[in-house]
């Protein structure tokens, strides 16, 4: 085992991406309220605290599994979101009801397939969470994306949500790299490499041609931004905008929050890619602003 491979570092390097995450999470969703519209066109903080949503309450659960199974064990994954599952925290509302009948005792396999005609949901909810997953295999940036297809497969089946939630635990895991961060197109060429022929991938190619353009609205028509809320619709944008801007968090931020769409969505995913080079990465007057992680997380294993 390597000190990277530890999983006390394993657990650290996931946990300042998770708090990348929350930070990106909870600051981009103050920009759902009409009053602060003004402020994002003006890169001003809205005033604090920032509290965090769905994104961040899921992702909490799939770092506790990872700390606690050193792996994605599917069935304590979905238990995990069942059980801390807060109506409040802004699910969409198949998987508010998917979660209440996890908990009613139903089976999650069965529940997730049945989704959306029995399609599954092709949504950007795995892809939302998986960020600390990517950076906890820095050292193995392939066993990321096959844990974070295992993960997927608990809440979303469709192939453009698994090949989402591939995606942003690649670029994680890339962006943590032992060696250091690598460069905007060593990156999304890394994750392209990664993710299987699907719509998402096809976005990615187009995201590595579009590394050059500096407008971030003229760049989110063509790839998306989360306004449908699917996998293929939100993944690109949101990791050309993480690529551009690996070691500027608050630019990161900005030029992601800037555009619309699923902002909390896409900014938690920016977020948790960025974090995953560290703490010294994040903004810590932001962190201080945002709402602390749950209680319930565990403690790392030495």
């Amino acid at each position: 085992m390597t000190p990277d491979s530890s999983p006390g570092r394993r657990y650290a390097r996931a946990l300042a991406s998770l708090r990348g995450l929350a930070v990106g999470d909870a600051l981009g969703s103050q920009f759902f309220v009409p009053a602060n519209y003004p402020l994002l066109k003006q890169r001003r903080l809205p005033s604090g605290p920032w509290q965090w949503t769905d994104d961040t309450e899921m992702a909490c659960s799939v770092l506790a599994v990872l700390a606690e199974h050193d792996r994605i064990d599917q069935d304590a994954l979905a238990g995990s979101f069942a059980r801390h599952h807060d109506f409040d925290r802004g699910y969409g509302p198949a998987v508010n009801r998917m979660l209440r009948l996890i908990r009613e005792g139903g089976d999650w396999r069965t529940l997730a397939a049945e989704l959306f005609n029995g399609q599954g949901s092709w949504g950007n909810g795995a892809a939302m969470r998986i960020a600390p997953l990517g950076a906890w295999y820095a050292d193995d940036p392939e066993q990321a994306t096959h844990q974070a297809e295992i993960s997927s497969y608990t809440t979303h089946q469709h192939r453009e949500a698994v090949c989402g939630a591939m995606a942003v635990a690649a670029a994680a895991a890339l962006a943590a790299a032992p060696a250091g961060p690598p460069t905007p197109g060593a990156l999304l060429d890394g994750v392209i490499a990664l993710v299987p022929r699907s719509a998402v991938g096809a976005g990615l190619r187009r995201a590595r041609d579009m590394l050059d353009y500096g407008n971030a609205t003229t760049v989110a028509a063509v790839l998306g931004c989360g306004r449908r809320t699917s996998a293929h619709d939100t993944v690109p944008f949101a990791l050309w905008s993480a690529a551009r801007s690996l070691g500027d968090f608050e630019q990161a931020f900005w030029t992601t929050a800037q555009v619309g769409g699923d902002v909390d969505t896409n900014c938690a995913i920016v977020g948790g890619v960025l974090g995953a080079r560290g703490n010294e990465v994040l903004p810590q007057a932001w962190v201080a602003q945002t709402e602390a992680l749950p209680a319930w997380l565990p403690e790392p294993k030495a």
